[in-house]
């Protein structure tokens, strides 16, 4: 086999597998969603992800106040919003863990169907 057409098999593999994890992705999200649609379950996440929000911003305050030298105002605005910004992130994730591994899981189910497609065209098994 030359390179071209070694190329071109590996570049629809992977053309293919993409296309099935992106399909198996639809489908995880749909069956997890069950009809309903992604943008108010995605709102009601960042309004449960607040909570967290705000102890992160807490956290980095009192993180950010120096017991030795006088403490400064930026400082301590860039530590709250830093510790904010983090817990927010970690909260909105952890709303969406369902969704998530919903996702992962069918999209990962797909790939390997695809790879055992592949496989087994290029091992074919003989029982005669």
């Amino acid at each position: 086999m030359d390179l071209y057409k070694w190329s071109k098999s590996n570049a629809d593999y992977g053309r293919r597998l993409l296309d099935s994890g992106i399909e198996g992705a639809r489908s995880g999200q749909e069956a997890f969603l069950k009809g309903k649609s992604l943008t108010p379950f995605l709102s009601e996440s960042v309004r449960s992800a607040w909570m967290p929000a705000a102890f992160g911003v807490c956290i980095g305050v009192l993180g950010s106040y120096p017991g030795y030298r006088q403490k400064s105002i930026t400082r301590v605005l860039k530590f709250g919003l830093l510790g904010g910004a983090v817990c927010l992130g970690a909260g909105f994730i952890w709303e969406n863990r369902h969704l998530t591994a919903s996702v992962a899981e069918n999209a990962l189910r797909n790939i390997g169907k695809v790879r055992d497609e592949h496989w087994l065209a290029k091992h074919p098994i003989d029982y005669a």
